[in-house]
């Protein structure tokens, strides 16, 4: 299992890393079964057909307690944009996670399926009257102001006789995260208030003029799959003096600090992830470090990860349409693509499929795993190794395709949405259907 977010994997029955970053409870068998949950891969694409996603609950709870035994005396909050359906917040629930979501409509199937409100918080750079109208409607737990004008809006909403919790997204000035577009921690980009120009401190300052806002601490989020320590030491340091000042100038010691998520994982075998016992270990240290130079008693802290919760646990599956090869590049065609997987054309993230469902003994060729839409970007998985006979028919797997799948998944030529199956001890359930041609139809109600 990869380094970043759970306890020593099982024992595979197989050798090498060749499944390092396939979920712990995944293991080989002779003609190519691949089983997850003790479930075989090939099953599961026969009776929901393909593409089919498989997400391990062991390995989903297993990273939750994982996250609970490295920070113990932190909240945990899963961030819902990786991946969120009803089940899965039972899930994160019933380990003791609290929840973030961007959105009314995460918020919305989180409570009505039974997830505590007070224990969500609502982010977004952009949140909608409707977002905002939800959250306090059902008792969100606290809001992140991102932006200045939130902070009348949410005032108003609230009205005198009433107190919503609050945060302030900063931006501490660190660029961090595995390419340019999931870096949220620098200067100049959409999200949160910077330190440095004096925009955090002066919308600290608006919101202790409200009544009905109570700010419990500094929030910030510097980016996605942050392979590396050092730029979560530095915020700290950079929200520990901004909490310092706020003492200073307006006389409260605010109690919570959020250091956001973003926790780097494997998506290859060989790739970094982040180390979750190291990033305990010394952020713990250098906040207690911090508030001991500052004078300030150590806030209660909250992290929130998503990708490194369920990425890992999740399993694409897909059928081969077609082999084409030319004289230089062999192309291997796949009943899906970039409506359900579309971080390839966005990032450039690298997947490694392999053939289940049969063996082969043919001798591997490097070859391009493209999808079925009408767009040369939508590659899958480029310069792989898969068996020379690979054949329309064969089976594919995608191994860590539990986040940013399902969730950005779209219905680019009314293509719908794949079904989501969870495995556990040998037993195979639906947790999201389908999307039918008749779904799509129905939201067509012009003429």
């Amino acid at each position: 299992m990869a380094a970043v977010s759970t306890a020593p994997a099982p024992a595979r029955t197989t050798t090498g890393d060749a499944l390092s970053v396939w979920p712990a409870t995944t293991t080989e068998q002779p003609h190519g079964r691949l089983l997850v949950g003790g479930v075989p891969l090939a099953e599961v694409a026969e009776s929901h057909c393909t593409p089919v996603y498989v997400l391990d609950e062991a390995e989903v709870r297993e990273r939750c307690r994982t996250y609970r035994s490295a920070f113990p005396d932190a909240e945990i909050h899963y961030a819902a944009k990786a991946f969120l359906c009803r089940a899965l917040a039972h899930w994160v629930e019933e380990e003791g996670l609290g929840l973030d979501v961007c959105s009314a409509g995460e918020l919305e199937l989180a409570v009505t399926t039974g997830f505590p409100a007070d224990r969500i918080l609502l982010h977004g750079n952009a949140k909608s009257p409707q977002d905002l109208e939800t959250a306090l409607r059902l008792g969100v737990g606290r809001i992140v102001i991102d932006t200045p004008a939130e902070i009348a809006r949410i005032a108003a909403a609230v009205g005198p006789g009433g107190r919503q919790k609050v945060m302030v997204r900063v931006v501490p000035g660190i660029s961090a995260g595995g390419h340019r577009k999931i870096r949220t921690g620098s200067d100049d980009q959409q999200f949160g208030l910077s330190l440095r120009d004096g925009h955090a401190q002066h919308a600290i300052a608006r919101i202790f003029d409200q009544s009905s806002l109570e700010l419990t601490g500094i929030h910030c989020h510097l980016g996605s799959q942050i392979t590396d320590v050092k730029p979560y030491l530095v915020a700290v340091r950079r929200i520990v003096g901004l909490m310092a000042r706020i003492r200073d100038s307006h006389g409260v010691t605010l109690p919570e600090l959020d250091l956001g998520g973003g926790h780097g994982i494997a998506y290859r075998p060989g790739e970094p992830a982040l180390d979750l016992t190291t990033l305990a270990r010394k952020v713990r240290a250098e906040l207690a470090g911090s508030c001991a130079a500052a004078g300030l008693p150590v806030p209660r802290l909250i992290i929130e990860p998503g990708r490194a919760v369920t990425g890992p646990a999740g399993v694409a599956v897909y059928r081969v349409l077609a082999v084409k090869r030319t004289p230089t590049r062999t192309f291997v065609a796949v009943d899906g693509g970039m409506s359900d997987n579309p971080r390839p054309a966005l990032y450039g993230v690298r997947y490694a499929p392999r053939l289940i469902g049969r063996g082969s003994s043919a001798e591997a060729e490097r070859v391009t795993v493209v999808g079925r839409h009408c767009e040369a970007g939508d590659v899958l998985a480029d310069d792989v190794p898969l068996p020379a006979d690979t054949h329309p028919g064969d089976l594919l797997a995608v191994p860590v395709a539990g986040a940013y799948h399902l969730s950005m998944a779209s219905t680019y030529n009314l293509v719908g949405r794949p079904p989501l199956v969870a495995v556990r001890d040998g037993r195979a359930r639906l947790l999201v259907r389908r999307e039918t041609p008749a779904d799509l139809r129905a939201r067509d109600v012009g003429l």
